[in-house]
């Protein structure tokens, strides 16, 4: 990591030890995205502020399952909108919601693998047709959006036989091992997984950026800590390592 980057991050968190009273342990809630980031940045914080972060991940809206039923946690990283939802619904407070990062929808080859074509909207469909097999998540942002895409194309039903819906995150794991020609996924889900290659976004025309927002639990036992962990991966240091990950933040 840079310098200036480790300058940044150290001058946050001397600010969040000076706001935190007594060391905690705080539950996270989020996907592999909010992992992705708190795994860079968690250390640092848990060394300034004494406190210990667990982050529990899985798909974003088995997370939002977990938190409907009443499982404990402190802060959550989920989708825009299921955090939004959750926020109508009491479980999480509205003055503690910031938008994180946002993550394109992309393609993934097992590495070494040639990469088609996905230039244009025409090329990825003729991608997509030609490909033997094809995988994204059962059930997330992006796969309501890709669901949409495909039936505005007309190719619903001719992709449906060769498609793979993972009811976990281990879309670009399945690609890495031979089990789908294609993967289609957020961009960070693809870097953290060696065997897997970016081939690139999906076409501009019919791209869609997934957003993840954070909010405290209403029920947080720490709930000052855990606004604490929200200033710091909403910060200036944290723009340089969620742009590392393959997205952008706020």
């Amino acid at each position: 990591m840079r310098l200036a980057t480790r300058v940044a991050i150290g001058a946050a968190l001397i600010a969040v030890a000076l706001g935190s009273v007594q060391a905690a342990e705080l539950k996270i809630f989020g996907s592999r995205v909010t992992k992705m980031v708190i795994g860079d940045m968690g250390l640092g914080f848990e060394q300034a502020s004494g406190h210990r972060l667990t982050v529990i991940t899985d798909v974003a809206a088995v997370m939002k399952r977990r938190i409907e039923a009443d499982e404990p946690f402190d802060l959550a990283v989920l989708v825009n909108f299921q955090t939004d939802d959750l926020i109508k619904s009491g479980k999480l407070l509205a003055d503690t919601r910031a938008d994180v990062m946002r993550a394109g929808i992309s393609v993934a080859v097992r590495r070494g693998a040639p990469k088609p074509d996905i230039s244009t909207v025409d090329a990825f469909t003729r991608t997509l047709l030609a490909a033997k097999s094809i995988t994204y998540l059962k059930e997330g942002a992006s796969t309501l959006h890709l669901d949409r895409v495909f039936a505005h194309l007309g190719i619903a039903d001719a992709l449906k036989d060769k498609t793979i819906k993972p009811a976990t995150e281990s879309v670009s794991e399945m690609v890495a091992a031979g089990e789908a020609e294609l993967g289609i996924i957020v961009i960070p889900n693809i870097l953290s997984v060696p065997g897997a290659e970016l081939v690139g976004p999906i076409p501009a025309d019919i791209q869609s950026y997934i957003g993840f927002t954070a909010a405290v639990s209403s029920r947080s036992a720490n709930p000052q800590a855990a606004r604490d962990v929200i200033k710091l991966i909403t910060g200036p240091a944290a723009v340089p390592v969620i742009k590392a990950k393959g997205m952008d933040p706020g």
